[in-house]
């Protein structure tokens, strides 16, 4: 719908400069769609955990390894290619970033110390289902951390406010 052409990896792989994964799924980038790539192209991963490049088998495929700058190696192919590896095939944002940033990290705790903590006051109230965090929990922790930040927001009107809550989901 965004005007992208989609295609099997087969077939893009054969004509794509840079393959980024993010399925979470494994050897999604096989080794023989790794060889099929043109030469110069860049493989990496933002998926989940580090399989979803078959860097294994690539290897088997490799003459040589040569460090580029950090977090970029190139890979010499047995076929006279050459493969640009992001991260060594693992996760670049963990990578290549050193990890989440305290920032991301200290809400994304919050997130799970509050919802614990909801679980506990209201054991025995709430359905045995998959549940969301409560919307008023959720922005009590975005309030605080910008509060931390020193950075103020508007804040909503009640026409806004209505408004917002007028969509049926």
């Amino acid at each position: 719908m965004e005007g992208y052409r989609v295609m099997p990896i087969a077939e893009a792989a054969k004509i794509g400069d840079v393959f980024m994964t993010i399925t979470g799924d494994k050897h999604v980038i096989d080794v023989e769609h790794l060889l099929s790539m043109k030469d110069g192209s860049f493989v990496g991963n933002c998926g989940h955990f580090d399989h979803e490049v078959n860097i294994a088998g690539l290897k088997e495929h490799t003459v040589e390894i040569k460090n580029i700058r950090p977090n970029l190696d190139e890979y010499k192919l047995d076929n006279g290619k050459s493969l640009f590896v992001i991260a060594e095939g693992r996760l670049v944002n963990l990578v290549a970033a050193e990890g989440h940033p305290a920032s991301v990290m200290d809400m994304s705790f919050a997130n799970q110390a509050l919802g614990i903590e909801y679980l506990v006051k209201n054991q025995g109230k709430l359905p045995n289902k998959l549940l969301t965090l409560p919307e008023e929990v959720d922005y009590m922790i975005a309030n605080i951390k910008l509060e931390s930040m020193g950075v103020q927001i508007d804040t909503l009107t009640p026409e806004q406010e209505e408004y917002l809550h007028s969509w049926k989901l």
